[in-house]
């Protein structure tokens, strides 16, 4: 398929999709089908810059997480050259006994220079850049994106554990200003299964898609889907773009969640319950335009966001938050 179609219908329904076999031409693809093959391919483009890698003792058997009272961590985190990180990862001995080494969402244009134009994706926004996501046996926590997610998978076999959005609710969310690596992760659907503790997760472990990728497989995540990520082989490399593919322009919806937190979360309850009413009327729109009663020439600020209102509702923003604090 083209970006167009893929847009379309992958994007735009946003429901997570399986694509078998997207990158099995990739050249990173192709050289991790041999052993050394794939050391011996990134090491042809590795920069020498600075990176935090993440070192496992082997008593978490790959597990990434929390230490047991959620305020640091069971890891350790150390800064080397990203080649002397490769290397631990490909020499390090590998077995349940054994130490493991992970490195995450690493801008492939930076320490990899080339290695796009070898593995080329067209589907993905003009701005997505790949990141590569390298190391050993690893369960990485569930947690979400912010930003429309396709994952290719280079080498390992890789299961993921998916929850739709609608299920934070029951997830038992962890702190969202504390975590192993920028998002909020799900206790409950990250531990084994304790009624006692997570009582409400019974209501939504049903509802768990998994999927399987292989080698030159991917994956489509859309926003807000809850993942787990479990990287079974001895090693795993995967490759990822992050991007908003239905963005209007530069601003994020998380900043309007935060903003909304700060302006509204600890008023009254029937506060609450009437800016919700409002919020449902003008922006999530379950009863169409909050306007169309009316003509639309006569919609202002509610008309289309293009070509001029997204400046102009910015714009009010920016003078409100400056003058007055909304």
């Amino acid at each position: 398929m083209d970006a167009a179609a893929f847009h379309k219908d992958i994007v735009e329904p946003c429901q997570p999709v399986a694509l078998s076999g997207l990158v099995k031409d990739w050249a990173a693809v192709r050289a991790a089908e041999a052993p050394g093959g794939l050391r011996a391919y990134l090491r042809r483009f590795a920069a020498v810059r600075p990176i935090e890698a993440f070192f496992g003792k082997p008593g978490i058997a790959g597990k990434y997480y929390y230490n047991g009272d959620l305020t640091g961590f069971n890891f350790e985190r150390r800064m080397m050259s990203f080649p002397e990180a490769l290397t631990a990862i490909f020499t390090q001995r590998h077995g349940p006994d054994a130490e493991t080494v992970y490195l995450g969402s690493v801008p492939a244009d930076d320490y990899l220079p080339g290695f796009a134009a070898e593995n080329s994706m067209a589907l993905a926004g003009a701005a997505a850049a790949p990141r590569l996501w390298i190391g050993h046996e690893a369960n990485i926590s569930s947690h979400y994106d912010a930003f429309d997610n396709l994952i290719c998978n280079v080498a390992g076999t890789r299961r993921f554990t998916l929850y739709p959005p609608d299920c934070i609710g029951k997830l038992y969310v962890g702190p969202i200003d504390n975590n192993m690596a920028g998002q909020p992760v799900s206790l409950a659907a990250s531990l084994p299964e304790d009624p006692e503790r997570f009582p409400l997760f019974a209501e939504v472990k049903d509802r768990a898609i998994h999927i399987v990728l292989e080698p030159g497989d991917a994956l489509y995540l859309p926003k807000l889907w809850w993942h787990q990520v479990e990287s079974t082989g001895s090693l795993n490399a995967m490759v990822n773009y992050w991007w908003d593919a239905t963005a209007s322009g530069p601003d994020a919806p998380y900043t309007a969640l935060l903003l909304a937190m700060i302006a509204i979360a600890e008023r009254p309850p029937a506060e609450r319950h009437a800016w919700k009413a409002f919020f449902d009327h003008y922006v999530f729109r379950g009863n169409g335009h909050p306007l169309a009663h009316l003509p639309p020439q006569q919609h202002g600020l509610l008309g289309p966001l293009k070509p001029d209102n997204y400046g102009r509702i910015r714009a009010r923003i920016m003078y409100l938050l400056r003058s007055f604090g909304g």
